[in-house]
Formats: C-alpha cells, structure tokens, sequence
C-alpha cells in the first residue's frame, strides 16, 4: 500500500517505521507541496496545521483515508483542549474534508512506545476512531506486519475522549510522573 507521511518529527518517523513493514511510505514535511499521495494519509503535524492542510489539499484528499494524530492542547498552559467540550481535532477535520475518511489514531501514543511495540509489558495499542468501518481496517491492514495492536475504539466522536486521554498522557509525562516512554497500556 503507498502511504503519505505529512510530518518528519519524532511522530512521524516513529508511525512511518511501522507503516513501512510491508508498504511503501513517502515523508513530506508540514510545509512541503505534495505531489500525490497515497491511499493511507497520516497528518502527523501540529493540531493548528491541519487547517490549512485541508484547505489546501481538499480536493487531492478526496476518497483518502486521513489520519489525524494531533491532540490539541493549549501549549502555552498545558491546561486544556482548545477544541469545544462537544468535539475533537479528528471531528473538525472530517468538517473540513468532508469527501475524505478521517479516523483519529496514534494520539494516545507515545513515539517511544511506537518505535519499541511496548508500553512497559504491554504490546502497545493504537486506538482507532472514526465513522468507516472500511477505513479502520485500512489502517489495521497497514499495520498487521508491524508489532502494533489496533483497536477500534468507536465512531469518531470517540476522539474527544481519545484526545483526551492523549493530553492527560503528555501532561504526566512533561511533570514527569512518567517518561516519555511510557503511557497507558492495555491487556487483551
């Protein structure tokens, strides 16, 4: 499968090396002008890039799979979602492109974790939420040669709660509670 990376940073590289295990992955940075992309798209930026991402790409996104990692937090406080109470990143994103398939994955996930396939014992876990069943397993397939387990976490209004949990996972890691390398782990 041809999968389009937007993003070079540690995310990024960390999804990619896991992606790459039995399909083909072209890296863009956030500001680079994509040519083509590939069927699997993952916006692995920063929550406000992926406006003008959409607005820019709508249309060369239209039918693609569109993978949101962000988790919009307020980095100047470290105390709140900027998005309102009754939605997420991964619901504003769908708005934008609305022809496209957004799914929120990755954002509970730490790079450590991904590039290793462990959060302390546990295999680690990619939740998975968005409205196309058809999409997730876009998603699984690409990543069923990697030693990642996906899990679908519901429709995409889930990605509040997933979102969520990703900002309660970083907030604990930058008072260092836990390391960079840890975060929830799930038993299956």
């Amino acid at each position: 499968m041809k999968i389009t990376i937007m993003g070079r940073g540690n995310m990024g590289k960390a999804i990619g090396h896991n992606l790459a295990m039995g399909n083909e992955v072209a890296y863009y940075g956030s500001h680079d002008t994509v040519q083509e992309f590939g069927d699997l798209v993952i916006l692995a930026v920063p929550y406000p890039a992926l406006a003008s991402i959409a607005k820019q790409y709508q249309q060369e996104l239209k039918g693609k799979v569109v993978v949101d990692i962000t988790n919009p937090l307020n980095f100047k406080t470290w105390d709140e979602l900027v998005v309102p109470a009754d939605s997420s990143a991964a619901q504003q994103l769908q708005t934008a492109l609305p022809d496209s398939q957004v799914l929120k994955a990755f954002n509970t996930n730490f790079a450590a974790t991904l590039m290793s396939g462990k959060v302390g014992q546990n295999v680690t876990t990619v939740l998975v939420a968005g409205d196309d069943d058809d999409a997730k397993q876009v998603l699984k397939d690409a990543l069923a040669q990697s030693p990642l387990r996906v899990m679908d976490a519901g429709k995409l209004k889930r990605a509040r709660e997933l979102e969520a949990v990703g900002f309660m996972q970083m907030t604990l890691a930058a008072s260092k509670q836990i390391g960079w390398d840890g975060g929830f782990g799930l038993n299956a």
